[in-house]
């Protein structure tokens, strides 16, 4: 099986079985959004969902964010992981949108990044789910399963370098739905420990399978 034929099998079972895949953080605007992905490091959506509702309903707009101290903001946070760095970045990149940005959710890349608390991976994010740019975002989910699946060389050892594979040969008009196609794959079904292979529709087209099977 040649790539282009993993790729296109991979993607047409998507397409038909999952084609309205979303991100699973709740949120009503951009703002939340970016609130909720920067709490969503190394932490579990269903976490971040439990814990952004005080979130939003004290601090609904940039405007008030901006203006919390430390010690208000911090105990809506503390049962997130890392709650004292994500506090100071939820503050910083609150403060940043009103005096860079004019209080709106800067929709690039290279703008998002400017914020505390947000890396490539969550300006992606930003970007593919609001505004459905063709931007990867790799997070572990997402490095896993495209280098089982076989998406990917092995030789792509960094998240940038699985996204530009990714990016190279995904449709353009995929890629934001791709991102979350293979995040809820990993999720559910080809977990880190112990993937669920006999249970999985993609394994007659999985690399990670054929090794174990032969």
């Amino acid at each position: 099986m040649t790539k282009k034929e993993r790729y296109t099998y991979i993607l047409d079972y998507f397409q038909k079985n999952v084609p309205d895949a979303e991100t699973e953080l709740l949120y009503d605007n951009p703002y939340q959004l970016l609130v909720a992905v920067i709490l969503s490091a190394q932490c579990t959506d269903k976490r971040v969902n439990l814990t952004t509702p005080a979130i939003f309903e004290k601090y609904p707009v940039p405007q008030k964010m901006a203006k919390a101290t430390f010690d208000e903001l911090f105990p809506l946070i503390r049962s997130i992981s890392y709650p004292n760095n994500k506090t100071k970045h939820l503050i910083g990149m609150a403060n940043m949108l009103l005096d860079k940005f004019g209080g709106e959710v800067p929709m690039t890349v290279d703008e998002l990044v400017l914020l505390p608390g947000v890396g490539r991976k969550t300006a992606n994010v930003i970007t593919s789910v609001i505004d459905q740019q063709p931007n990867m975002a790799v997070d572990t989910h997402v490095f896993r399963v495209s280098k089982r699946l076989g998406l990917v060389t092995q030789k792509a050892s960094t998240p940038l370098a699985v996204e530009k594979e990714l990016i190279k040969h995904i449709p353009k008009e995929l890629v934001h739905k791709a991102h979350h196609w293979l995040i809820l794959h990993g999720r559910y079904v080809c977990l880190a420990r112990t993937p669920k292979c006999e249970h999985c529709v993609l394994k007659d087209w999985c690399k990670y399978y054929e090794s174990i099977a032969r």
